[in-house]
Formats: structure tokens, C-alpha cells, sequence
């Protein structure tokens, strides 16, 4: 499985340390409370929700570099808007990535 990354994160700051910083600061604050409402969305059946929780996260798992798992979280995304919750173990899984990523930071 691919790993979170800084890629993203260094283009756009063009080496501005402290704009990097502040960037993993707002990822580390959100990222719990996001990852634990989808978790409880999932938990209820609340695909419509989920899809929306889903989304946000979307958008970390690509500032954190993760091309592949952005792409299945899109799928899993449009699947979830249509009641499918194929793919869940996989989108969980990123999720367990990221966490272990920043737990380390």
C-alpha cells in the first residue's frame, strides 16, 4: 500500500517551512474528528452521509500524497451515494495508514 507523503505538500509551499507546518497542523487537528464521524456514519448504515465524510477526507488523502487512494475513495465516494458500501475495507484501510502517519508526526 502506497504511503502518506510530503510531495504535495512541498509544491505548494515552495519551501516555506512554516506554511507546512501550519498545513500538517490543520490535517493532525481535523482528521481525527472527520475519520471518527465517517466511522460512525459507516457504523449506521448512513451511506448518504458517509459519502459526504468520505469527500472531506478525500481531500487529505491527497495533500498527504496518496494518488491510488484518492482514486478508490472517489469510487468509494459514488458507491457509497448509492447505498454500495463495496469497497469499505479498502477505504478503511487508508484510513488506518493515515492514522499510523500522523500518530508518528
Amino acid at each position: 500500500m502506497e504511503q502518506p507523503n510530503y510531495s504535495y505538500i512541498n509544491s505548494l509551499s515552495g519551501g516555506d517551512k512554516a506554511f507546512e507546518v501550519k498545513i500538517m497542523d490543520i490535517i493532525k487537528n481535523e482528521y481525527p474528528h472527520e475519520r471518527d464521524i465517517y466511522f460512525k456514519n459507516i457504523a449506521a448504515k448512513n451511506f448518504k452521509e458517509a459519502a459526504e465524510n468520505v469527500h472531506k477526507l478525500k481531500h487529505k488523502i491527497s495533500i498527504l500524497g496518496l494518488e491510488k487512494s484518492y482514486e478508490v475513495a472517489s469510487q468509494f465516494e459514488n458507491n457509497l451515494k448509492e447505498d454500495n458500501a463495496a469497497l469499505q475495507d479498502e477505504f478503511n484501510e487508508i484510513l488506518n495508514v493515515i492514522s499510523l502517519f500522523l500518530n508518528k508526526l
